[in-house]
């Protein structure tokens, strides 16, 4: 039976991001599990968040630690059963809370069947699946395409004598989504686990699903892409016209959200592209395909306030009936505290940042830690895990920094594990376990708690409209707005020195304490500590 697509309850939601090798492991391999995650819903739900994203649990060899599937209808053993799979959707549900999935699409592991039986010849039923071409007349590459993760996109096979397309590891081959087959075959794999009562997906890579069908080369970027990848991949200096972005793209996602409408589901997807707020808008309008999207646009070095408003301005004046997630932490990214608290007192800022984000226009994603906090980890070179780390260290560190297992107690391993953990647990991080910041009033989770609880009982700030106003840098001001509402403006300091200016809107505000952040409005003249926010109800 078809169930009535959803309301706009998604757009007042909050999703917080479990990456399930590294929440808790209950079975002593020091590798975090489903039972984990089951075992913390609790602690989720006290939190007061909507619904939980769980990266990849599927069955793979892990060389992208999940991210290449060899099964998308079961679970790693790793990971547990389906069966453990299907307690911990119960108990979310119990609990009020919902679970979104990872849906990798656009390519799977070199184990996956549909690829063993491809690269198998040149005429067998899948041979299609993925994306093959003959190599030039001198050997070489059919294109000049590159992988994220390093060197061409193109890997030779030498059972079919042809070059296999891969847009991240080699181990990673490219379906060929221009085969109707394809397609059909991730919308089931989708339904499965609706069927299995899953609330959500979160795309993985959605701009990737298609490719060029004439294979033709990227012409160099106009500008060097460095929120996307780090400025010493030279991925950034194509223009990606041909080798993702494609306008097959747009159908492909309408028939997703048909799905999707039938359970009453929730998509999210992850929007990597030289434009990536064109790419969001478009696969996001008309209420057809995504529910939302999020870029890795607030995922960059820059936090100054300038950038943040010129991104959330950019998306209202772009995306005109789309929605966007904010997100300033993932798995991929090093973790905000130190990412853009560099220097500053990592609690303060932690705290600072989880205020802005929760307090933009749009749906916010948390990543787990950051209601702890928790900094960037230093994983030295002999325990880097992150294939994309090892091929660019040491300018590029990888993404272990911001994977390392979350610290539950102060105990040994941070309570993760009773074995040894697959990435050392950080010593601050045990220093400010969960357990740890349980017993202190002012520390980041109880602060976390506060102030989502706080939030949901401010429209303005889960359905308001958002203008910024004209403030000295490096604070960030916008005013949220909401018919029948009183006006919230909202102000902060992301830098590491007080500051002290007039703000007109702000005479005869009234403060609103129930958020507290340290700062203060009299008679038009905010005075904010180094960190230092404000909320009031505009005079």
């Amino acid at each position: 039976m078809t169930v009535s697509p959803s309301s706009t309850w998604w757009q007042e939601a909050i999703i917080y991001q479990v990456y399930p090798r590294s929440y808790l492991d209950t079975n002593g391999d020091g590798v975090g599990d489903l039972n984990g995650i089951t075992n913390r819903l609790d602690y989720i739900a006290k939190l007061g968040v909507d619904i939980v994203w769980i990266s990849p649990f599927f069955k793979s060899p892990m060389k992208d630690f999940g991210y290449d599937i060899a099964d998308y209808c079961d679970v790693d053993p790793m990971f547990g059963t389906l069966a453990d799979f299907d307690r911990l959707i119960a108990k979310a549900h119990s609990v009020g809370v919902k679970i979104m999935i990872d849906q990798v699409m656009s390519h799977c592991s070199e184990q996956h069947p549909w690829f063993v039986e491809s690269r198998s010849s040149r005429d067998n039923p899948k041979a299609d699946w993925f994306v093959w071409s003959d190599p030039l007349p001198d050997g070489n590459p059919p294109n000049n395409w590159l992988s994220i993760f390093g060197g061409s996109a193109w890997q030779w096979d030498a059972r079919r004598k042809q070059y296999y397309m891969h847009n991240f590891l080699t181990s990673q081959p490219d379906l060929n989504f221009h085969n109707p087959e394809v397609q059909q075959a991730m919308l089931d794999s989708l339904r499965f686990w609706l069927q299995r009562g899953v609330d959500g997906v979160r795309l993985d890579a959605v701009t990737f699903h298609f490719h060029d069908k004439e294979l033709r080369s990227n012409a160099p970027a106009t500008v060097r892409d460095t929120a996307t990848v780090t400025d010493v991949n030279p991925y950034g200096m194509q223009a990606h016209v041909y080798d993702k972005c494609r306008p097959e793209n747009v159908p492909f996602l309408r028939r997703v959200r048909q799905v999707l409408d039938e359970f009453g589901a929730v998509s999210i997807g992850e929007v990597g592209a030289d434009d990536a707020l064109a790419f969001m808008a478009e696969y996001t309008a008309g209420g057809d395909k995504l529910h939302m999207a999020y870029s890795f646009n607030l995922l960059t070095e820059d936090h100054s306030a300038r950038h943040i408003r010129t991104q959330v301005e950019d998306f209202k004046r772009r995306v005109k009936d789309g929605w966007a997630s904010w997100s300033v932490g993932n798995h991929d990214v090093p973790r905000v505290a130190t990412r853009w608290g560099k220097g500053k007192d990592p609690v303060a800022f932690g705290k600072l940042a989880l205020a802005m984000q929760l307090s933009l226009k749009g749906t916010p994603c948390l990543y787990q830690g950051d209601e702890l906090a928790f900094t960037e980890a230093d994983v030295p070179y002999e325990l880097i895990q992150d294939p994309y780390g090892i091929t660019f260290w040491p300018e590029f560190k990888g993404r272990d920094g911001c994977r390392t297992p979350i610290a539950w107690t102060d105990g040994e391993n941070g309570g993760f594990t009773t074995g040894k953990p697959w990435l050392p647990v950080a010593p601050e991080h045990i220093a400010a376990a969960a357990s740890v910041q349980e017993a202190d009033p002012e520390s980041p989770l109880n602060f976390a708690r506060r102030l989502i609880a706080w939030r949901r009982t401010m429209p303005q700030l889960t359905r308001g409209d958002i203008e910024f106003l004209e403030v000295p840098e490096p604070v960030l001001a916008f005013r949220r707005t909401l018919a029948g509402e009183r006006s919230v403006l909202c102000v902060f300091n992301l830098g590491g020195a007080d500051v002290t200016f007039t703000l007109p809107q702000a005479r005869g505000a009234q403060k609103i304490g129930e958020a507290g952040l340290p700062g203060d409005v009299v008679d038009g003249v905010v005075t904010l500590p180094a960190c230092g926010g404000w909320y009031g109800y505009e005079g």
